[in-house]
C-alpha cells in the first residue's frame, strides 16, 4: 500500500485490499461495472440497500429535480415539503398506531435515536429510573456508541469495550446448530429463548428497564431467523413489565421479507421501528425511526414553545434524501415489489437449501430474501473459507457477502430465476474448489 492510497475503507482488511483493489465505477439494474470494465451480477443488492436495482430511473430523476430545486434547508425550527410528505408516506405503510417518524441519516443513527427516545419517554412519564437498555447477543445495531453497546457482535465491541454505555445487558441469541440446523424459514424450536428476558427482569428489576432492541431477523451476524412464537413472546414480556420493544428493521424493512416491515410479516407490533437502507433504495443516505402514537404523545407535554426532545442531526429530513425516499416508495407501489419478492421466496429457499449437503456446509438459513450458508471454519484460520468464497465469486462475476465463514445473500426484490440460479451456481463452484 502506497502513500497515494488515502482512502481508509470501512469494515475492510485495508492492507490486503490495496494489494488487489476491487473498484466499482458504475451500476445499472442488477449489475455493477468495475474500473476495468467487467460486469458483475450483484447478489447482495448493494449492502441490503438497493432492492429495486441500481440507478432506477424514477429515483434518479427525482434526485436530479430536487437538487436543482432545493438542495438543503435548515432542519431545526424549519423543515421542507419533501420531509413532511415522506413522513406521511412512511407512517401510512407502518403498522396501525405507529404514526410518527423521526428522520436520521443511517441505521446507526436510527438505533441511537430510538434508544434516546425510549429514555426520554420513561422520564416524561415519571419513571426516570428506567435507564437500563437490553440488546441481544449477536445483535447488530450499527456502530455508534449506543447501538454498539446494545449490539452483541464481539468483534465490533472488544476494542471499544471500556467506553461502551453503562447500564446495558443482553439476552441470549436465538441460534443453536444442534436444534435448528438446516431449518427452512422459521425454526420450530426455540420460542422459549425469549424467556431469557424474564431472567434479566429479575436480575435488574423490571422497573429499571427502559427498552429491548432486537432485529426481527438478525442480518449482519449471519441470518438468524426467529423461532416460531419467539417475537410474540418478547412482545408479551415487554407488555407485562412496561418495557418498550424496538425492532431494528434497517435490513428487514421495505420488502426484504416480502412485506413493508417484518413487524407485519411476523404479526408483532413493536413500540418503535428503526429503518434506513431500503428507505431510499440506498441512493441517498437516510434513516428513520417510526414511533408509536403512545410514545410520541408522552413527550408532547410542557410549555408549547419548549423543545420536547433534545436530539437531531444537521441532515435530518434532508430534502434530496426525502425526494429519493418518496420516489422509492412510489416505485415499490408501482412495481408491486413486496409481492414480487414474496413470489420468488420459494425458489430462493429451494436454491439455497440445495447446499444442505455441500462440502464444508454446516448450516443453511433463510427467511424472505435473506439467506446464509454457514461453513465450517478452517483449523487456525476462522473466516478464511467465507472470504475465499467471496473472492472467487467476485472473480467469476458475482457479488456475494461473507461475514466470517457465513456466506450471505440478499438478492433484488425483482430477481429473475436465471439470476438466482447464476448466483448459487457460482457459489457451488467456489465451494467445490476450497480446501
Amino acid at each position: 500500500m502506497s502513500k497515494d492510497q488515502a482512502y481508509w475503507l470501512p469494515f475492510t482488511a485495508n492492507r490486503a485490499f490495496w494489494q488487489a483493489p476491487r473498484v466499482i465505477k458504475a451500476a445499472r439494474g442488477h449489475y455493477y461495472t468495475t474500473d476495468d470494465g467487467r460486469q458483475l451480477l450483484d447478489g447482495f443488492s448493494g449492502l441490503w440497500t438497493s432492492g429495486l436495482g441500481h440507478c432506477h430511473p424514477k429515483i434518479v430523476a427525482a434526485v436530479q429535480e430536487q437538487v436543482a430545486t432545493l438542495d438543503y434547508s435548515m432542519g431545526f425550527q424549519v423543515t421542507n415539503d419533501k420531509a413532511i410528505a415522506l413522513a406521511d408516506e412512511v407512517a401510512a405503510m407502518a403498522p396501525a398506531g405507529m404514526n410518527r417518524v423521526f428522520f436520521t441519516n443511517s441505521g446507526s443513527e436510527s438505533a441511537d435515536t430510538a434508544l434516546k427516545i425510549a429514555l426520554a419517554y420513561h422520564r416524561a412519564r415519571g419513571e426516570s429510573q428506567r435507564t437500563r437498555l437490553i440488546g441481544r447477543e449477536r445483535g447488530y445495531h450499527g456502530v455508534n456508541f449506543g447501538g454498539m453497546s446494545v449490539g452483541g457482535i464481539p468483534g465490533n465491541r472488544k476494542v471499544f469495550s471500556a467506553a461502551l454505555l453503562p447500564g446495558v445487558d443482553h439476552i441470549r441469541h436465538t441460534h443453536s446448530l444442534s436444534d435448528m440446523a438446516f431449518s427452512r424459514g422459521q425454526p420450530g424450536w426455540g420460542a422459549h429463548l425469549a424467556d431469557d428476558l424474564e431472567r434479566l427482569t429479575l436480575l435488574h428489576d423490571a422497573s429499571n428497564i427502559a427498552a429491548l432492541i432486537v432485529e426481527p431477523v438478525a442480518g449482519s451476524t449471519g441470518i438468524l431467523v426467529p423461532p416460531i412464537g419467539y417475537l410474540q413472546r418478547l412482545r408479551e414480556i415487554c407488555d407485562k413489565h412496561g418495557i418498550l420493544l424496538i425492532f431494528d428493521e434497517v435490513i428487514t424493512a421495505f420488502g426484504r421479507v416480502g412485506a413493508p416491515f417484518a413487524a407485519e410479516r411476523f404479526g408483532v407490533v413493536p413500540d418503535m421501528i428503526t429503518t434506513a437502507k431500503g428507505l431510499t433504495n440506498g441512493v441517498i443516505p437516510m434513516g428513520a425511526v417510526i414511533v408509536s402514537d403512545k410514545v410520541h404523545a408522552a413527550l408532547m407535554q410542557g410549555p408549547g414553545q419548549m423543545i420536547e426532545l433534545f436530539h437531531g442531526y444537521t441532515y435530518s429530513g434532508h430534502p434530496v434524501a426525502a425526494a429519493a425516499g418518496l420516489a422509492t416508495l412510489a416505485v415499490y407501489r408501482e412495481e408491486d415489489s413486496f409481492a414480487r419478492a414474496r413470489a420468488i421466496e420459494p425458489l430462493f429457499e429451494e436454491l439455497i437449501h440445495s447446499f444442505d449437503s455441500a462440502p464444508h456446509v454446516v448450516d443453511v438459513r433463510n427467511f424472505g430474501l435473506m439467506g446464509g450458508i454457514e461453513l465450517s471454519a478452517r483449523d487456525g484460520a476462522p473466516g478464511a473459507r467465507g472470504f475465499e468464497v467471496f473472492l472467487k465469486c467476485f472473480e467469476a462475476g458475482v457479488v456475494v457477502r461473507n461475514s466470517g465463514d457465513i456466506v450471505q445473500f440478499s438478492p433484488f426484490l425483482d430477481s429473475t430465476p436465471d439470476e438466482l440460479g447464476r448466483i448459487f451456481d457460482c457459489v457451488r463452484q467456489a465451494l467445490a474448489s476450497l480446501a
